[in-house]
């Protein structure tokens, strides 16, 4: 019954939603994703049983290629947005947006196992996989600082959705916990598994004489907000790269003004690749790596303003990297404690003192996939 009632809500919330998801299927960034997921354009059902593989976007696909290269055979991957699709098809041909929760138990076909990371805890996912008699897991679990009171008011529903997982890796001690409380069951710590992600520059950059700081996947807002805190930038080559591309016309836009008045030279990279200029923005996806390996300092963008919760520092990390951090990194606590001399500022006016601080940056790059992958081997059926 409650199942029941909870895909009627759905259905209801999905109608509901239509002339909304229809408005912005129009836009570049969900022209893919909206269809496939709420209308089940171009997005038939797996035909092959595989292990599947469920993540959100790109952090989350990444992470799952050392698990893969494990396990040696073909699997099956969903996800949910336009970059996750593009990392995922470097790593199965098997390859789907997950559909709207309605759609599942029409959609979903019996697999070998289910793999969720992280946070996605759908619940019509996970019933459904059950239903069909499948294994299921929660791999890399977290609840965060922030979203750990949500998740208590709604205990009563996230029992529910554990009563449909079998196993659950969590990244920490603390997350085992709180996952304990809210009904997950044969729980083992093994630890982030995306920091033994493979990381690697895909063209080597020729680094400038002078030093490179690189403000990375920056948000709504954090361009100006740093820039306008960093004194003396003439010492510095200054890279930015947003986080998302349908920002690269407004940020342009907001630089090339701000370049005229503090009288620095500029240039977009797909325009000048000789990286000559004060200022150059990395208007082209899948640079950020290839910049990490050229640059001194890194001011790792959505911490800087509430509500993003910050983005992985590892990759910075990789190449010893001084990283200064804004305090809004809720959502990646667990692996800046992995990472070694990571330097929060608390308060932008005092950006030049954090980044004067800062140290080279590392962590440990271990972790044990045995258990994982025996519980997928054992329960592959």
């Amino acid at each position: 019954m409650f199942t029941f009632i909870y895909w009627l809500i759905a259905l209801l919330l999905w109608l509901l939603a239509i002339p909304i998801l229809l408005y912005k299927s129009r836009e570049k960034k969900y022209s893919d994703s909206l269809p496939a997921r709420f209308f089940l354009k171009d997005n038939p059902p797996f035909k092959k049983k595989l292990i599947h593989f469920h993540g959100c976007s790109l952090g989350e696909v990444k992470a799952l290629k050392p698990i893969i290269d494990k396990l040696n055979e073909d699997v099956s991957i969903t996800t949910t947005t336009n970059t996750g699709i593009k990392e995922a098809k470097k790593l199965s041909n098997q390859v789907r947006f997950l559909p709207y929760e309605i759609f599942l138990p029409f959609w979903y076909k019996k697999q070998k196992i289910l793999v969720v990371l992280e946070a996605e805890l759908w619940y019509m996912l996970f019933w459904v996989a059950k239903k069909r008699g499948m294994k299921t897991i929660l791999l890399n679990a977290r609840i965060s600082d922030k979203s750990y009171n949500s998740y208590k008011r709604f205990s009563w529903f996230y029992k529910k959705i554990f009563q449909n997982i079998d196993y659950t890796f969590a990244q920490t001690k603390k997350d085992a916990t709180r996952l304990k409380e809210l009904g997950a069951k044969n729980i083992k710590v093994v630890g982030n598994i995306k920091v033994y992600q493979k990381i690697q520059v895909t063209k080597n950059l020729k680094k400038p004489d002078k030093k490179v700081l690189t403000i990375a996947s920056s948000h709504e807002g954090e361009e100006e907000l740093l820039l306008e805190n960093i004194n003396n930038k003439k010492k510095y080559k200054i890279i930015i790269v947003p986080r998302h591309p349908e920002r690269f016309e407004k940020v342009d836009n907001y630089l090339k003004k701000y370049a005229l008045e503090v009288g620095l030279s500029y240039a977009k990279y797909s325009n000048d690749k000789s990286l000559s200029t004060d200022i150059i923005l990395v208007d082209q996806m899948g640079e950020l790596i290839n910049f990490y390996a050229i640059s001194d300092i890194v001011l790792l963008g959505g911490s800087f303003v509430d509500k993003v919760g910050g983005h992985n520092p590892l990759e910075a990390a990789f190449f010893g990297c001084k990283i200064v951090s804004g305090k809004y990194y809720f959502n990646q606590k667990a692996l800046y404690e992995v990472v070694k001399d990571i330097v929060i500022c608390n308060d932008i006016n005092n950006l030049d003192r954090c980044i004067a601080i800062s140290k080279p940056t590392s962590y440990d790059k271990n972790i044990d996939f045995e258990p994982i992958i025996k519980k997928l081997k054992v329960n592959t059926i």
